[in-house]
């Protein structure tokens, strides 16, 4: 099977695709001046635009793993969390406390998501 890289670099790419699977690198805040709400939904949005461009969506993930800079922001980021994750979507997921690459930064996350099944339910 191939293995599709989007958005490639020397060193990684913002996304691989593998047998019916997504898997997205840490995305981060475009603006990082925000507060963690701010920085949460901006996080989010960049996983929606990556999610779209491999044929997926937020409904298929499979595993979440967010990086907080302080664990004092848990609340903060659950709550924009939940507003966005349909209802019955919960994904494996793991919330860590890191050091990140800047400051500025108050969250990071990764996700893995499936692709739909074209081919329709294999039963």
């Amino acid at each position: 099977m191939p293995i599709q890289r989007l958005h490639t670099t020397a060193r990684y790419s913002e996304a691989v695709i593998h047998r019916g699977t997504v898997y997205l690198s840490g995305q981060l805040a475009d603006d990082l001046s925000g507060d963690i709400r701010q920085q949460t939904r901006d996080t989010l949005l960049s996983i929606d635009r990556m999610l779209a461009e491999a044929g997926s969506d937020r409904s298929r993930l499979l595993s979440a793993l967010i990086h907080l800079r302080d664990m004092d922001d848990y609340d903060g980021m659950n709550e924009v969390w939940d507003e966005w994750l349909p209802k019955g979507s919960a994904p494996a997921r793991t919330t860590v406390q890191a050091l990140m690459y800047s400051p500025q930064v108050r969250v990071e996350i990764t996700v893995v998501a499936a692709l739909p099944d074209l081919s329709g339910p294999n039963l």
